[in-house]
């Protein structure tokens, strides 16, 4: 036996596994969700933080924290004018794009040009919904489709997000199982978004807007 093997067969011995490194473990059939779902299951959740706060008020502190802006409003027919007034009063652009999923609300009588298509290079306001959001640490989670293009919160230097409160979740493991319980497979793409983009690669100094918006601006609705 190697030092090697002498040392793993001690963190399984500690871990209580009886598999060894030469047994194959079995799979399931290609394609099948059966295996995951079944190890998913099999697991406890890991050890969280206490839950001594309210979802919501939790990701407004937090998302702020993030350098995010946040407003709330009562009902999806008042986003409009929400966007409209952030949009003026830091003197950005009355036009830009949307989701399609959006297209329905009355962005006209709000005064404002939003096209409801995928983000071009041009493009500099962004206004996208959000699968869920994440309490713990002020995060947004995205899932990419026909009417939900990724590229409306990444290529606008302003992404303005839409966030129903009841679709906030304490923490990123109910956010991953609110997708399984509700989609099972995830779609192609899952964004998940904490703020502007930033970096601090050069010199250690932070810079907004390095890879995607420089400017984060959520709108509770609810």
């Amino acid at each position: 036996m190697t030092a090697r093997d002498a040392i793993l067969n001690r963190v399984r011995a500690a871990l209580d596994r009886k598999v060894g490194p030469g047994d194959a473990p079995k799979e399931a059939p290609l394609g099948g969700t059966a295996h995951i779902d079944a190890h998913l299951a099999a697991r406890p959740i890991g050890l969280q933080p206490p839950r001594d706060w309210e979802p919501e008020l939790r990701f407004r502190t937090r998302a702020e924290a993030l350098a995010s802006t946040v407003e709330k409003v009562s009902s999806l027919q008042s986003v409009p004018g929400a966007v409209a007034r952030y949009l003026v009063a830091n003197n950005l652009p009355t036009g830009g794009v949307c989701w399609p999923s959006l297209r329905k609300l009355d962005w006209i009588g709000a005064g404002l040009g939003m096209e409801d298509r995928p983000a071009r290079g041009d493009d500099l306001v962004g206004v996208t919904g959000c699968y869920c959001a994440v309490a713990e640490t002020g995060t947004l989670m995205l899932l990419s489709g026909p009417d939900t293009p990724a590229a409306a919160s990444l290529l606008p230097e302003t992404h303005i997000a839409l966030v129903e409160t009841a679709r906030i979740v304490p923490f990123m493991e109910d956010a991953w199982a609110l997708l399984r319980a509700e989609h099972g497979r995830p779609p192609r793409a899952v964004n998940f978004i904490s703020g502007p983009s930033r970096t601090a690669d050069i010199e250690q100094t932070v810079t907004m807007g390095a890879h995607g918006p420089y400017r984060v601006h959520i709108i509770l609705v609810g």
